[in-house]
């Protein structure tokens, strides 16, 4: 074995020495099924208050996965930028890989982790664009770099060069010098409207407790404890 194979052997060992000796025990409290209240978006809106106040900044970060046509699985980050009675709203890309897997098949998930609470809120659904009001008024509320950001990046495909995105930013960062940046046809929101979420708040032992909510043919939700 000469030396780099070593050496990469050794580094792959180190990892998984590493990987399977990470062992936390989690001290948080308990939920309760009394304490959760009995629509999943009201539920929501009290842990992520209590995130805010704990974590503070980019508590909307949350992972969105989504599957192709062929049944191929991504996921990506995203942030969250509104939550109503209906559901979860992001911002994105409509020609990205991600809207086009949406266009195939409206159906994905979305999940939330904040490690400082031990929480996590997993939530599934089904995915529809926001009204084109909706998406104008908050691409005017986005830095104006990022407006044109949006307009500049072709996201997901192929690109030559950083080189090439950077003079695109500068042809447009003149040619709207004086002038509002208008939002592109091809950006704009999606709302995930849920039909199960899930709450689990990390205990000692990986005794987790778990929480899932399940939408009924009545619009009422049904709360069910699973097993961690």
């Amino acid at each position: 074995m000469d030396c780099a194979t070593f050496a990469i052997t050794f580094d792959m060992n180190e990892l998984r020495n590493f990987l399977q000796n990470q062992h936390s025990e989690y001290e948080m409290g308990p939920i309760e099924r009394d304490s959760l209240l009995a629509d999943p978006i009201e539920q929501f809106k009290v842990w992520f208050k209590e995130a805010t106040n704990n974590i503070g900044i980019e508590v909307n970060v949350m992972n969105l996965a989504t599957v192709d046509k062929y049944g191929q699985p991504s996921s990506r980050i995203v942030l969250l930028k509104d939550v109503d009675k209906n559901g979860f709203v992001f911002y994105t890309n409509y020609l990205s890989r991600k809207a086009k897997e949406i266009q195939s098949n409206p159906f994905a998930a979305i999940n939330f982790f904040w490690h400082e609470q031990v929480r996590q809120i997993r939530i599934e659904g089904k995915l529809i664009k926001v009204s084109e009001k909706d998406s104008d008024d908050y691409f005017k509320l986005r830095p104006r770099m990022s407006q044109i950001g949006a307009i500049a990046s072709a996201q997901s495909e192929v690109i030559e060069s950083r080189e090439i995105l950077e003079e695109r930013i500068v042809a447009l960062d003149k040619q709207y010098a004086d002038s509002e940046v208008p939002r592109p046809p091809h950006w704009g929101g999606y709302l995930l409207i849920p039909h199960e979420m899930e709450f689990w708040q990390g205990r000692p032992s990986r005794l987790h407790d778990r929480f899932r909510y399940s939408l009924q043919e009545d619009n009422n939700w049904q709360i069910d404890r699973l097993s961690p």
